[in-house]
């Protein structure tokens, strides 16, 4: 098992990355969160969740430790899996996904595509007194980039979502904001609610 992986980043997409330590690549699927933490490095530090299964062994990495430990509070929920957990990780901050258990935000939680009322519900009767109180305040300082919908188009579609979906979501969602979205992680955050 891995507790986590250091080395260069050989590769790096929205949802998944290539890492190279001592000559062996390790592909690692991460959040957006991450994404956005280590888009600008040529080395990182991921910590690594071992996602094991009769025919499937995946990592999934994380830039902080504190989101590893929310996705696996998320994990732990009936009915959130894996990938799942990644979506709801990539549409918030493991802080705003804090905010809204404790305060028993179910529209909140909602947003996230794939979550459901039941599974908002479950999310925080299970989770309520585990996670920790966080006053959220979201700081967006990425550069803006001509990229950014094509880096979002490929975050979507490696999210599981459909490419002409995809596709149509953003030309929506940017036609609508007018070229006030600063980041990638915004703009698939706006398409992922608008889906």
């Amino acid at each position: 098992m891995f507790g986590y992986l250091k080395g260069k980043i050989e590769d790096l997409q929205a949802t998944k990355t290539y890492i190279d330590v001592n000559g062996v690549g390790y592909e690692v699927h991460i959040s957006l969160y991450t994404y956005e933490a280590i888009k600008n490095k040529k080395e990182t530090k991921l910590y690594i969740y071992n996602h094991i299964r009769e025919d499937q062994f995946i990592l999934f990495g994380f830039e902080s430790l504190e989101e590893k430990i929310a996705f696996e509070w998320l994990t732990s929920v009936s009915g959130i899996g894996a990938q799942t957990g990644r979506m709801i990780l990539s549409s918030m901050t493991p802080e705003e996904v804090y905010k809204a258990i404790r305060q028993g935000n179910k529209k909140q939680l909602q947003t996230v595509k794939g979550i459901g009322l039941k599974t908002a519900e479950r999310m925080i009767l299970e989770l309520k007194d585990k996670v920790p109180e966080i006053d959220v305040q979201i700081i967006d300082s990425s550069p803006k980039h001509n990229t950014i919908e094509k880096d979002a188009l490929n975050a979507l579609v490696g999210l599981g979502i459909a490419k002409p979906i995809a596709e149509k979501t953003l030309k929506k969602v940017l036609k609508e904001k007018q070229n006030t979205i600063e980041s990638v992680e915004a703009l698939i955050k706006i398409a992922l609610k608008n889906l």
